[in-house]
């Protein structure tokens, strides 16, 4: 009876010890499952310069997106980035490459993935602004002009699933992306981005995207929290990625380049 005894309490501190140490261990990866992403617009290239359309298509970084891309850099310079990506078009991965040697991450391998691209523009790729979007903006009441001012008034009316529809629908080639085939891909790349993170326990990811490509992806992951915000040329949204939740902390922010 004595030795049934002691081996029930030997069970039972057992359990004990094992189920604290058990629960320490879930408390540590809950505070470690936080993921912290910087998504960053890439830095102005030459189409951004002449007002052309630029989504597949692809034009080099000027001297001013250069000098972004290093200013930023040298702003994130006390942050570690475990990961980093952007996709195959060189705009954004030129960016990328100088952002991470201007912050001290030069050894961070750059991943690629398509969905990080800008929409593709079909036929409208390379043309004039004007020619892709007056179409647009006229259909729905509004005016295009150089200020974009009632570009907020279009996406408020439409959203960018009505944009996206539209020039694909206006596309003379019909080879421009659909709103469904634009958030396919895009919400695969997050996807990625987030099975990687978890894999290899990183805290700091770095993706470096487009200008229609980020709201669109904040639509996707974090619903209703962009609201019509500026996305200029190397600025950085930061989202917070906890238990399965992101949450976006700020939006467009030109600290580092200003």
């Amino acid at each position: 009876m004595k030795k049934i005894v002691g081996v029930l309490l030997a069970c039972v501190v057992g359990i004990t010890v094992l189920g604290g140490w058990n629960t320490d261990e879930v408390e540590a990866a809950k505070k470690n499952d936080e993921i912290t992403i910087y998504l960053v617009r890439h830095g102005k290239t030459f189409f951004n310069t002449t007002g052309q359309v630029q989504g597949f298509a692809d034009s080099p970084l000027t001297d001013k997106g250069i000098s972004q891309a290093k200013k930023l850099g040298t702003g994130l310079k006390n942050i570690k980035f475990d990961l980093a990506y952007s996709s195959d078009l060189g705009r954004q991965r030129n960016t990328a490459k100088l952002i991470l040697a201007k912050s001290g991450n030069s050894k961070t391998e750059l991943l690629e993935h398509d969905g990080f691209k800008e929409w593709n523009y079909g036929g409208y790729e390379g043309k004039t602004n004007e020619e892709m979007w007056t179409p647009v903006f006229e259909k729905n009441g509004f005016k295009m002009d150089e200020e974009w001012s009632d570009y907020g008034k279009l996406v408020e009316k439409i959203g960018d699933e009505g944009i996206a529809n539209s020039i694909a629908e206006n596309d003379p080639l019909k080879a421009a992306e659909t709103y469904d085939e634009i958030t396919t891909r895009g919400q695969a790349a997050m996807n990625k981005v987030i099975k990687d993170a978890k894999k290899q326990k990183a805290k700091n990811v770095m993706i470096v995207s487009s200008g229609s490509m980020i709201p669109t992806l904040l639509e996707l992951i974090a619903p209703g929290e962009y609201d019509g915000e500026t996305i200029d040329n190397c600025s950085v949204t930061t989202l917070k990625y906890k238990a399965g939740k992101y949450s976006v902390k700020k939006i467009g922010d030109m600290q580092y380049v200003e």
